[in-house]
């Protein structure tokens, strides 16, 4: 099942709490200039229907839904802020929080899946901050980066630790107690635009860059990737790995095309590829509650959602 947004569609996410809805940040005119609205959307029998929308005076990037509130969720925005909704509140009350503190577009959120009252926010400003939603201001900035921080992601299994994806090439990992990152990694040689955390393997990561390739981590060996997979066309926009399987991996890019891959198979990793985007497809999830249910967004302003035996225009 599909739905149409007003704007160009940039991320979108299962909420962890309630299997049939998504949140959905989009931003007019490709995200270059004008307005942005975030959509929470529920999957009914008639297909996807509108619960919320809250409109913002700049595009939203990215989004993420708070673990410790089924209601709350953050967008991060190219004016540079991060605003807090709640879709329990009353209109007016919304955004109840707008951080302000990055210097240019932020382009990534993440919320903490351990220690459920925290948050990171990643910049083009080349930082990343660590938010808490009883705090009126970041708690930490992290800026080592050398260039725009794309992408953050918290360890599944560790609330102090989380790794990063920059301009720079590198992949970085951080432990929120220690006053510097505890890893460097020259991961691609071009931007590494997306980074996650295998569900079943705390040593593993993913990487997808601009060079079309994605990359398998393991951290106590970084020196060289463990697998290195081609199969894009265009830049690898979000990797995202299994909550239900430690060897399967999904992506989404430049080229159009949703991948989902075994990144242990002994052969070719590429299991399917679906290309439902008629523009650059940059959004993904995969929900933890429903295995096998997917949903994507792009900039042909659609939003997908579908059990991946099934096609996702069906």
């Amino acid at each position: 099942m599909f739905y149409k947004t007003q704007f160009n569609g940039y991320s979108v996410k299962f909420s962890p709490y309630n299997e049939g809805r998504i949140a959905v940040a989009t931003a007019q005119n490709f995200g270059i200039i004008g307005n942005g609205r975030q959509y929470v959307l529920d999957v009914t029998p008639q297909g996807l229907r509108e619960v919320a929308a809250f409109d913002t005076v700049d595009g939203l990037y990215d989004c993420t839904w708070c673990e410790g509130n089924e209601n709350v969720l953050a967008s991060a925005s190219g004016d540079g802020s991060i605003k807090v909704w709640d879709i329990a509140a009353p209109p007016q009350m919304n955004p109840i929080r707008s951080y302000e503190e990055h210097g240019h577009e932020v382009y990534c959120v993440n919320w903490n899946l351990v220690n459920r009252d925290c948050f990171l926010s990643a910049s083009w400003d080349d930082t990343i901050k660590l938010w808490n939603l009883q705090s009126p201001g970041s708690l930490r900035t992290f800026a080592e980066h050398k260039y725009c921080c794309y992408a953050v992601a918290w360890c599944p299994t560790n609330g102090e630790t989380f790794a990063s994806a920059s301009g720079d090439c590198t992949l970085k990992l951080w432990d929120i107690r220690q006053p510097a990152s505890t890893l460097t990694i020259r991961a691609h040689d071009f931007e590494v635009l997306s980074c996650d955390w295998n569900k079943y393997e705390d040593f593993t990561l993913v990487t997808g860059s601009v060079d079309k390739t994605m990359r398998v981590w393991d951290i106590r060996q970084p020196s060289v990737p463990v697998r290195v997979m081609p199969g894009h066309n265009y830049a690898v926009r979000k990797v995202i790995c299994s909550p239900h399987a430690g060897n399967l991996v999904a992506s989404c890019s430049y080229d159009m095309t949703v991948c989902f891959w075994d990144i242990k198979a002994p052969g070719e990793p590429l299991m399917q590829r679906w290309a439902h985007h008629t523009e650059f497809a940059v959004g993904l999830d995969l929900s933890v509650l429903q295995e096998g249910m997917w949903a994507s967004t792009g900039w042909d302003e659609l939003v997908y959602v579908w059990h991946q035996s099934q096609d996702p225009r069906a």
